[in-house]
């Protein structure tokens, strides 16, 4: 992986944008972080994973969330549900299976994930679902049902802006001084990664955080041009398909909190072995790279596109919303602790956050029903 991104300065002309960076440390085809076969989802370091997600965690995640799921399906009268980048396939067993107990059984779950190596988990994962259950490797014309999105948004490519001496630059990434500054890049695999090595280098630009950071002192922040456009397509997909609904799950903040002048590190981790740390440069292509999300920019890149912002909330509060405290009550005692993470706020349930958006006409959302921060976006 180092080779190939080192390959790719070079013919660059010696600078690379951190976010191509992190689209080849995370999505290069066979070497990239999501795309080779390593584990990534797990409880514990023991299993040999990096990180758990929420339906790992437990399954009465995927059973509350089907309730706002199932709610959305009737409203939209549509009968298909998509989820980009369904990890281990465990949020799309548990959704299915809980649509079916509430009776709404789905005609498609369809399943958008650029990893080959995940996608063939989630096909081991979901081989009793049958024809219900697809893969597709291009967007169609148009989007008619309920999309989910569940740590998907923090791993997209973000650009780095650093503010020195109050004047902006983007920062990106160089090779090591005094190592050779011409790869062929049609032979990278012939570099010995291991003495290859990576350094940040800032250029002035033009390009701006999309509110005023408050101040003159130095920062470095991340900005979402991909996750916006990705976004925007979603929501215009949806809107041309005249009818659904999406809620994407993730860790994040609405911009007053992303770009407040007292985050002067941005949010930018790397997730291996249930750690973090805080260097995207080195052990490339073996941990996660991620940001926090910044929300309010998904709220306007869906009405931008023709939706409504259903409601914001914690996530805490929307699972609270969907039901989870009864089927808790309703689970034994180990059940409840793992799901108690999912709500307690120094765990998962303040740090992630949960936004809604639907074509117009749709119902208020249960999931928002109490605590909804819409207006803080």
């Amino acid at each position: 992986m180092a080779s190939r991104i080192a390959a790719e300065i070079a013919t660059a002309g010696g600078w690379l944008p951190f976010d191509r960076f992190m689209h080849l440390a995370l999505y290069a085809p066979g070497l990239g972080y999501y795309a080779h076969g390593s584990r990534k989802f797990g409880l514990m370091p023991g299993s040999g994973s990096d990180f758990v997600t929420a339906p790992e965690l437990s399954p009465l995640f995927a059973r509350a969330l089907a309730v706002q799921v199932a709610e959305s399906l009737a409203a939209t009268g549509t009968r298909e549900v998509w989820e980009f980048g369904a990890g281990s396939g465990a949020l799309a067993a548990g959704l299915i299976e809980a649509l079916d107990a509430l009776g709404q059984p789905l005609a498609r779950y369809t399943i958008v994930d650029v990893s080959g190596a995940l996608r063939a988990r989630q096909q081991q994962c979901l081989a009793a679902q049958g024809t219900r259950v697809a893969w597709a490797d291009a967007l169609p014309e148009r989007l008619r049902g309920v999309v989910v999105g569940n740590e998907v948004l923090d791993a997209m490519p973000v650009k780095l802006l650093a503010r020195r001496g109050g004047v902006w630059h983007e920062r990106g990434v160089v090779l090591q001084p005094n190592q050779a500054p011409a790869l062929d890049s049609t032979a990278h695999t012939a570099i010995d990664s291991g003495a290859i090595a990576f350094a940040w280098q800032d250029r002035p630009t033009d390009l701006r955080p999309p509110v005023e950071v408050d101040g003159a002192h130095d920062c470095v922040i991340e900005i979402h041009p991909q996750a916006r456009a990705f976004v925007a397509t979603v929501a215009g997909l949806l809107q041309r398909g005249g009818a659904g609904a999406a809620y994407f799950i993730d860790y994040g903040f609405p911009e007053a909190e992303y770009w407040h002048p007292q985050r002067t590190t941005g949010t930018l981790v790397c997730h291996r072995a249930h750690r973090v740390d805080d260097d995207p440069l080195a052990d490339v292509g073996d941990k996660d790279i991620t940001a926090h999300v910044d929300f309010t920019g998904v709220a306007l890149a869906g009405q931008d596109a023709g939706l409504q912002v259903l409601g914001y909330t914690s996530q805490g509060r929307f699972l609270l919303n969907c039901g989870i405290a009864d089927l808790m009550a309703a689970a034994d005692l180990p059940a409840r602790a793992n799901a108690m993470k999912l709500l307690a706020e120094h765990e998962m349930g303040e740090l992630f956050k949960v936004i809604g958006l639907a074509t117009p006409g749709h119902p208020p959302a249960r999931g928002f029903a109490s605590g909804d921060r819409s207006h803080r976006l």
